[in-house]
């Protein structure tokens, strides 16, 4: 379902947020971006907690079936001053809309004008899915990255054993969320591993994830029966650390520099981080924004090698990361940058919301571990003001004994949310 906004001239500007897959931190974002007067909408399935902030003016229904047909007519019935992809697939569908929208002849340029507004230059569009050519990249800028090589054999992997050595990283590119990531320690670890992450998914498994958790990551890669690519990385001792930015036209705006303490599991989303300042993780972030020529927002994974302490790029996000909504201060508010950068009126940054240097994420880390330490000692990001997105989140727990009933918590949390 969608609605015509016809707005004048003079409007406020609007943001198109786009999220294929079941996340809380579009609607995070959406309440960053209205706070400073943007107009969000939002091009999502039927389920998402987009649909629970009352930030959100406008959502789009999302077509599984057909996704760049939905977010095209999306674009062009609102008509927005900028889009914002949430997620991986949302990125990738946007950066192949654009190559559709540009060999098309005879057709309107206003969608790939707009994308590569809000995202930047199309020539970096494929490095973001490619992890080994944007590293060799970075690494021909001087910055500072793991040894790194795409494999396209087993005799690669033997090659690897006798020039590098284990332990290493495997990684299929077009994945997310550590879902394509596998640390190996010998040859015959890497030979599983690399068999297992390059076959395409399972259908079975693709459709159930579409169908039960609104997550299409999966579904065109098993139906199109891709074979993915995957790179070897050495393996470097360390913490992982993240970087988002809101950058304009190459340039870097504001940023935001966390240390992961916690994740979901392993090698999944980050919960709990630590803010920090590391001027090799800014440095990078910069030199690449610039080199790419990148707009919008965007992050940088890291590892901080033990001792040392240095930032050993590993990934570049093309979409929000879920730390994007934090204001952390001035040259670290997101929201803020971007709002002076599409209407070229410089805003006061809001004040911290913390003055803590650590921070839960909600509702990550409480729907990882409701007794975690850290929801008592950090800072603890529930957004009180949107009780029906705090509910939601609430209800999405499905852990039968953790309490006797989800229900039952709702109200002791429904209370808690009128007591502020």
């Amino acid at each position: 379902m969608s609605e015509n906004t016809n707005r004048p001239a003079n409007a406020k500007p609007m943001v198109l947020l786009i999220s294929t897959a079941p996340s809380f931190s579009p609607a995070r974002l959406a309440m960053a971006l209205a706070n400073y007067g943007f107009v969000p909408a939002a091009v999502c399935p039927s389920r998402h907690t987009l649909h629970k902030t009352g930030a959100v003016k406008w959502i789009f229904s999302y077509n599984y079936l057909a996704p760049l047909r939905s977010i095209r007519s999306a674009i062009l019935v609102a008509k927005p001053d900028l889009l914002i992809p949430c997620d991986d697939w949302a990125a990738s569908s946007l950066h192949e809309l654009h190559s559709r929208e540009a060999r098309t002849p005879n057709t309107s340029t206003f969608v790939a004008q707009l994308i590569e507004k809000s995202l930047g230059s199309p020539l970096s569009f494929p490095l973001a899915h490619e992890r080994a050519t944007l590293l060799k990249l970075a690494q021909s800028e001087g910055l500072r990255v793991p040894q790194i090589e795409a494999l396209f054999s087993l005799d690669d992997l033997k090659k690897w054993e006798r020039d590098v050595g284990f332990p290493a990283v495997l990684k299929a590119d077009s994945t997310s969320g550590g879902e394509g990531v596998r640390i190996v320690r010998t040859l015959s670890e890497a030979e599983r591993a690399f068999r297992d992450l390059q076959r395409p998914p399972m259908l079975v498994k693709a459709l159930k994830r579409t169908w039960f958790d609104q997550d299409m990551a999966l579904l065109w890669p098993a139906l199109r029966r891709t074979h993915r690519t995957v790179n070897i990385q050495a393996f470097i001792a360390g913490r992982d650390a993240t970087s988002a930015v809101a950058c304009w036209k190459g340039k870097v705006l504001a940023s935001l520099h966390f240390e992961v303490l916690n994740r979901q599991d392993a090698s999944g989303p980050s919960t709990v981080l630590r803010h920090i300042e590391n001027e090799e993780m800014s440095a990078t972030a910069e030199k690449l924004t610039e080199r790419l020529d990148l707009s919008g927002l965007h992050g940088f994974d890291f590892i901080l090698e033990s001792g040392a302490n240095h930032g050993h790029l590993i990934e570049m996000n093309p979409r929000a990361t879920q730390v994007g909504h934090l204001a952390l201060g001035p040259g670290r508010d997101l929201p803020a940058a971007l709002f002076a950068a599409v209407t070229g009126r410089q805003i006061q940054p809001a004040p911290p919301v913390t003055d803590k240097d650590t921070i839960a994420l909600f509702p990550q880390e409480w729907l990882q571990n409701p007794s975690s330490k850290y929801l008592r000692d950090a800072y603890h990001d529930v957004p009180w003001q949107e009780p029906e997105f705090v509910l939601a989140c609430l209800a999405r727990r499905r852990k039968p004994g953790v309490w006797r009933s989800i229900q039952k918590w709702a109200q002791v949390f429904s209370k808690s949310l009128q007591a502020k």
